[in-house]
């Protein structure tokens, strides 16, 4: 009972944070001005009609992954409305699709220098990767893989979600934001990684 209790409970908070920070990027289409992440970036970055095309591309869609993503792990939904989970599947990895071509465009102008691009950039590329694997796993009827893949491209989704849960904290701790930008470049996906790297072999869907 106690198990099934904390089972629940982790759903719930799973959920709450995957929806909350889907909801995230309201703030950047209804405020003016500069807000949050924004205040890092040059007056001329804001200016360049690219790079906007890309971050609102990247922050939209990826929304829109977080908030579709998540309840493809609900065993109760693919049993009860197979086709509510390949139809939001489908838009989760069109989401993707968008989303992360954005994020990698973008990653190479990421306030930080080298090291926080390459951070952004590889997690760009392994969410494109993770998700187009997933997809035509599915496509070939590889449920095994399919499933896999998809934890993978979720735990990377989801660094949208530990990203603002680690960066403050490392901002209060360093006492400067850049160094923990830095830092968060990559610790809000590589743990993810390993989380997934375990949740696949425990449910025993170790691929090739």
């Amino acid at each position: 009972m106690a198990g099934r209790t904390s089972n629940k409970v982790a759903w719930f908070v799973f959920a709450f944070l995957a929806i909350g920070v889907g909801l995230y990027p309201m703030q950047y289409l209804l405020a003016e001005g500069k807000i949050s992440l924004l205040q890092s970036k040059s007056d001329e970055l804001l200016a360049n009609t690219l790079w906007n095309i890309g971050f609102y591309g990247h922050i939209t869609f990826g929304g829109l992954a977080l908030l579709s993503g998540w309840s493809q792990f609900s065993k109760k939904l693919r049993i009860r409305n197979l086709n509510l989970h390949r139809s939001l599947g489908k838009f989760y990895a069109f989401s993707v699709l968008i989303s992360g071509v954005c994020a990698v465009y973008i990653g190479f102008f990421a306030t930080g220098g080298w090291i926080t691009s390459l951070g952004f950039i590889s997690l760009g590329i392994i969410w494109l990767y993770t998700t187009g694997k997933a997809y035509f796993a599915i496509r070939a009827k590889d449920i095994a893989v399919h499933q896999a893949m998809m934890i993978y491209s979720y735990a990377a989704c989801f660094a949208a979600v530990t990203l603002r849960i680690w960066l403050p904290m490392l901002t209060i701790l360093f006492g400067e934001f850049l160094i923990a930008y830095k830092i968060v470049a990559w610790l809000c996906w590589v743990p993810n990684m390993f989380f997934a790297y375990f949740w696949v072999r425990r449910k025993g869907l170790i691929i090739d």
